[in-house]
């Protein structure tokens, strides 16, 4: 199971939230789909449901904009994952389909209001690992239907691996060099939280992913551990 690739957080990120918790989802041999009924019924029971969410979920959502503010970011024009997806589906009523996986951790996202990164782990090279940047590390990105290469913001929080970051503003915005596609078999996945979200359900929507893709996939391996 890819030994040597082990998420990890460093202890900049750690002084920064020390209450900064993660589950990481690791399957081999996964199958994904253009379009899959259990996908679309997920995603759209998730945004018809949002005003009945945990009830935890505004705080939380509330603490990552603390976190953002406090490396320089600005939620308001940058919310973290979780909080944007919120706000485009209550604002359009819908989501456009992307991927049968993708579907489904978006639906768990909005559900639980927490932020899921999901990414191709035959892209990366080396492990993720999330840091506060120096304003050097490359991020592969596109504009205007162009591929460009950014830079992190000094001080910005980013997940990254060997070649560069694969997550800007923490979990804002993902690269296209390690998005999952139809054609993705070897997966990771990352689970974030921060107080006032109990663990119990961050490992809760980690194990309904888990559970999707064993019905696609009855012979995946998945490890899951947490990023304490």
């Amino acid at each position: 199971m890819t030994p040597n690739f082990k998420p990890s957080v460093s202890p900049a990120v750690r002084a920064l939230r020390p209450d900064f918790r993660a589950v990481s989802v690791r399957v081999f041999g996964a199958v994904n789909c253009v379009e899959e009924p259990q996908a679309t019924a997920m995603l759209r029971d998730a945004i018809e449901r949002i005003g009945d969410g945990p009830a935890w979920a505004d705080a939380h959502l509330a603490s990552w904009a603390e976190a953002y503010r406090a490396f320089g970011a600005k939620p308001n024009r940058t919310p973290c994952s979780a909080e944007a997806l919120r706000k485009r589906a209550m604002k359009q009523g819908a989501l456009p389909a992307i991927n049968a996986v993708v579907d489904v951790y978006n639906a768990l996202s909005l559900r639980y209001a927490i932020p899921v990164g999901g990414e191709d782990l035959q892209a990366y090279a080396g492990s993720p690992r999330l840091i506060v940047a120096d304003g050097t590390e490359p991020f592969e990105t596109s504009a205007n239907g162009e591929p460009v290469i950014e830079t992190a913001d000094p001080g910005e929080v980013v997940w990254r691996d060997d070649s560069g970051v694969t997550c800007r503003r923490w979990n804002w915005r993902q690269g296209p060099r390690t998005r999952l596609t139809e054609d993705s078999r070897d997966m990771w996945f990352v689970f974030e939280r921060l107080d006032p979200m109990p663990m119990e359900a961050v490992e809760e929507a980690a194990q309904s992913l888990v559970a999707y893709l064993r019905r696609l996939a009855p012979d995946l391996r998945a490890d899951v551990t947490t990023l304490d």
